[in-house]
């Protein structure tokens, strides 16, 4: 260190290059000797490991667009397929309510001739009972006329009729009546 005191001391003196001078061109000297003196020890210390965060940074940042493209491809298959599923099921729900729709009026029909079999039966079951009881109605009639008959022939002779064959012979006459009508 004694060397380093000389040496600026009579640099002082003499007007020379003084490099531990402050207002010279020794600060820049030392400046630069310094950086470049350390500049392999910063780039292996410091620069060295930031490059290398920047680059597994980008690496990374290139690994999340690849893959947020790959989702990006993935949900956008996924929606087709799912668009795709769901204009089969909207196809299918359609079938389903044509068939639906298809039974029911085949069901309609059915009741409706169902319906239409029982009034026909009910009709002509009405029929038939119109048609025995006014049998009934005429039997009673021709009893009655029969009955009528007699007594007004018993009448007119005075005497009372009362005989099979007199009751069976005024029953064709009244049934030859209502042939010769009909």
């Amino acid at each position: 260190m004694h060397t380093f005191l000389n040496l600026a001391l009579l640099s002082e003196g003499e007007g020379g290059f003084n490099p531990l001078d402050p207002h010279g061109i020794g600060i820049a000297f030392w400046t630069w000797l310094i950086f470049l003196l350390s500049l392999p020890f910063i780039w292996k210390v410091v620069m060295g490991p930031v490059t290398k965060a920047l680059e597994a940074r980008d690496d990374q940042a290139a690994k999340a667009i690849v893959a947020a493209e790959d989702a990006k491809k993935g949900a956008e298959s996924a929606r087709a397929e799912v668009e795709t599923k769901l204009a089969e099921a909207n196809r299918q729900a359609a079938q389903i309510v044509e068939e639906a729709r298809l039974r029911a009026e085949s069901r309609d029909k059915q009741l409706a001739e169902q319906a239409k079999k029982e009034a026909a039966a009910m009709l002509e079951r009405a029929r038939s009972e119109i048609r025995a009881e006014q049998e009934k109605a005429v039997s009673a009639i021709r009893r009655e006329v029969v009955d009528l008959s007699l007594n007004a022939a018993g009448t007119v002779i005075k005497r009372k009729i009362d005989a099979t064959d007199d009751r069976r012979l005024v029953e064709e006459l009244v049934a030859s009546v209502k042939d010769g009508r009909s």
